[in-house]
């Protein structure tokens, strides 16, 4: 009934049996002459960053795209079979940052922007090139460029006079520098897979940010940014929350912020980021929790009352108190005499505020605020008025008016504001904390959180009003890729 399967199969082998058989057949360029004429339908591919060779992951994922195209196509429709390569951002830039042995942006401008973007370029041709063979590989079947040719405009990049000939996919020849010949990869002339680096991609995101301009969305201001000290930018927060995070040991700061007017007595504060106790502008309590107010030795010491069992040695409590009730009190920053600190009328403005997401399951139930290094902070900062300090600069080293800090780098500077603060007195309890920390998820290097001037489109109820306002030319121009 059944004829019998060999139970030794040989895939590779029948892969390449099967790719020769489409390949003899022309199956897919007949697929889309059979549907040319059909109804459309839509798939636009999410590229894939040609930085590297393809991964299994990226594999699974071309695999799943393939079968819905195949199926769609199957019942008649027509699809554009386009495929996408990424070619910008960080990524790419970070790894010929590595070919070339850069530790810093600043090595980047001093051998040439010019010429280190066309490094990118190449890199990213390359490896389209790599990624196309493999999917060719893989059975995908898309409206392919000739991966010897990509290679060769990679190549070429390197002679930026030189007027060449490209034929596309389309059968189409366009001539121009090998730059000119790269701006166009992708568009409805030439064909094949769409570049994020074509001039159609670039001209059009422009095109975007200028409207946006003309209806006065784009604005300029100032927010808190998880920032790489190492790849000098900023990063978003759906960045770190799907691949940020590492669990590194950090060195976390019990302080005593002494109480303004009340001598011996002080503010158990505590933090895991030591640089940004250089910024200090308040203290935050919950409200609705229950402090101590304790004598140990010499001192009185204020924490939360669930943070008593983590004190060395013994105390005697003296007072029950909640948060509400130390809001408003005033005391002294643990860095008042740096320069930018007087300058910023910070030592003015030092009290302990109210802010309900403080716990006191970790620390002491006092939380320093820093509102120039914190995105939390500066929320709460705009709440009550209080000054902004920004310490260090885009490559994590802080700026003049930090003192003995100025021209040190935010990874070494712990163990100096340590030894700051134990000069002063101020340091109750020093520990080693393991926790999960945002990271580069390009680099690898730990975030700093870090005030910086950004543009903004400005979104909610302006928007609405002004997309109701647009043209039927501009309507036109929305749909017509749908």
């Amino acid at each position: 009934m059944y004829s019998k399967v060999k139970l030794d199969v040989n895939f590779p082998e029948l892969e390449h049996r099967i790719l020769a058989l489409w390949n003899t057949t022309k199956a897919f360029e007949a697929l889309r002459v059979l549907n040319k004429n059909a109804e459309r339908w839509c798939f636009i591919d999410g590229p894939l960053t040609a930085n590297n060779p393809m991964g299994v992951h990226h594999a699974w994922g071309r695999t799943y795209k393939d079968l819905f195209q195949r199926f769609y196509s199957m019942k008649g429709f027509n699809l554009r079979f386009q495929n996408g390569f990424d070619c910008q951002g960080l990524w790419i830039e970070v790894e010929v940052e590595k070919e070339l042995g850069f530790k810093s942006k600043r090595d980047i401008e001093a051998f040439g922007i010019s010429e280190f973007v066309k490094r990118c370029k190449q890199r990213a041709l390359k490896f389209s090139s790599v990624q196309t063979q493999q999917s060719i590989r893989l059975g995908y079947w898309m409206d392919w460029d000739n991966p010897s040719r990509i290679e060769d405009l990679a190549d070429k990049l390197n002679y930026p006079e030189t007027i060449i000939e490209y034929t596309g996919t389309t059968g189409e020849k366009a001539t121009g520098t090998a730059e000119q010949i790269v701006g166009k990869l992708g568009s409805r002339t030439l064909g094949g897979s769409y570049y994020t680096l074509s001039d159609e991609n670039n001209y059009s995101i422009w095109a975007f940010l200028q409207k946006c301009h003309e209806r006065g969305w784009i604005y300029k201001g100032t927010d808190i940014m998880p920032w790489c000290p190492r790849c000098s930018t900023a990063l978003s927060e759906h960045e770190i929350a799907t691949e940020g995070y590492k669990e590194i040991v950090h060195s976390a700061l019990t302080v005593k912020f002494r109480i303004e007017g009340r001598p011996n007595e002080a503010l158990l504060v505590w933090t895991t980021t030591p640089w940004t106790l250089t910024s200090n502008v308040a203290v935050a309590v919950n409200p609705e929790i229950t402090y101590v107010k304790i004598r140990r030795q010499d001192e009185i010491l204020y924490l939360a009352k669930a943070a008593l069992p983590k004190l060395p040695g013994s105390a005697e409590t003296l007072k029950e108190l909640t948060g509400a009730e130390l809001v408003g009190l005033k005391y002294n920053g643990p860095f008042d005499e740096l320069e930018a600190v007087e300058k910023s009328g910070t030592v003015r403005t030092h009290r302990v505020i109210p802010w309900n997401d403080v716990s006191e399951v970790e620390g002491t139930g006092l939380v320093h605020i820093a509102p120039g290094a914190g995105k939390e902070d500066f929320e709460l900062g705009k709440i009550h008025g209080l000054p902004t300090l920004a310490p260090i600069n885009e490559y994590g080293i802080f700026v003049e008016g930090y003192g003995e800090f100025t021209g040190v780098h935010v990874y070494d500077s712990a163990e100096r504001v340590i030894k700051a603060l134990e000069k002063k007195g101020l340091i109750f309890k020093v520990e080693q904390y393991s926790h999960r920390y945002p990271v580069c998820w390009r680099c690898g290097s730990e975030l700093v959180f870090r005030l910086v001037d950004e543009w903004f489109i400005s979104m909610g109820a302006k928007l609405e009003k002004n997309l109701e306002e647009l043209t039927a030319d501009e309507k036109r121009d929305n749909l017509r890729y749908q």
